[in-house]
């Protein structure tokens, strides 16, 4: 395009440098020297009138040249998802249009610098039309994509909503496992809870555990037990001489054994078949 608007100048030159000669030939020789003064002049004049002109069409084409590489980083900015893909497409947006507005003041320019000259080129008409064609086609594409970035705000716009209502489902399944964790770890404890209570015939009887020869009648001291879970507990040292066991546990599932020390422990082999029968355990020591 530049070497189209140069012929276009320099058609201009030669016009005018052809019509200063023609007028020096119908002049006499006394005339000639201020007449190529004037000619000198004029051809300076027109080389100024060309550099703007060129510098105005650089200024478009640079302008062209930033709007298509702007176009190309909203084109990999919209295959991003999230808030800073939207904000690189907002700010390539923003630059977009005012480089846009920018070409578009320029063209008015060269219209405005083409119409004053004293000379008219067919061909630099045909630039400016070109250039303003290119103008049109160029706010066409981006209208497009203008209407393409909001349809795809709003798919973003949804997208977030049903991710936010996901994450809030996700939450809510989260609150409603751990609750349930909860309930069955609690469930569970209660399931392998069991109590035990190792004392002198007194101890058990200053506690209401052992009364009138019977074990754990109504009103017992709960608090003298301690609680344990069955499935951590397989031995119980029992730290006495003589114990006898006063509530009744499968035999087979434990074993009363004495130490080098002769101190007894009292040994579960079978930890679900020695509670099934009683979560109570009663150790009467001496």
């Amino acid at each position: 395009m530049k070497k189209l608007l140069l012929m276009a100048l320099m058609s201009v030159v030669i016009s005018g440098c052809d019509e200063k000669k023609a007028g020096l030939a119908s002049k006499g020789e006394g005339s000639e020297a201020s007449a190529i003064e004037e000619l000198q002049r004029e051809n300076e004049m027109l080389r100024n009138d060309q550099d703007e002109l060129l510098s105005t069409l650089n200024e478009i084409e640079d302008g062209f040249r930033e709007i298509n590489e702007a176009q190309g980083r909203l084109t990999v900015a919209r295959r991003g998802e999230g808030a800073s893909a939207r904000e690189r497409i907002k700010e390539n947006m923003q630059y977009i249009q005012q480089t846009m507005a920018q070409n578009a003041e320029l063209i008015e320019k060269l219209k405005k610098q083409m119409g004053e000259g004293t000379k008219k080129s067919k061909q630099l008409q045909h630039t400016i039309e070109n250039l303003t064609a290119q103008m049109e086609q160029k706010t066409a594409e981006i209208n497009q994509l203008r209407q393409e970035l909001e349809a795809k705000n709003i798919r973003i716009d949804e997208l977030e909503q049903q991710t936010a209502t996901l994450n809030e489902n996700l939450n809510n399944l989260e609150q409603q496992s751990q609750q349930q964790s909860q309930t069955i770890n609690q469930q569970d404890r209660q399931i392998n809870a069991a109590w035990y209570a190792v004392g002198t015939k007194r101890e058990l009887k200053d506690h209401n555990i052992l009364r009138s020869g019977k074990v754990l009648q109504d009103g017992f001291d709960a608090s003298y037990f301690t609680e344990i879970d069955i499935r951590e507990m397989n031995q119980l040292n029992l730290n006495s001489k003589k114990a006898e066991l006063l509530t009744s546990h499968p035999a087979a599932s434990y074993t009363l054994a004495k130490g080098a020390n002769g101190l007894y422990t009292l040994q579960i082999n079978d930890q679900r078949l020695f509670w099934s029968t009683s979560k109570y355990l009663v150790v009467q020591v001496k």
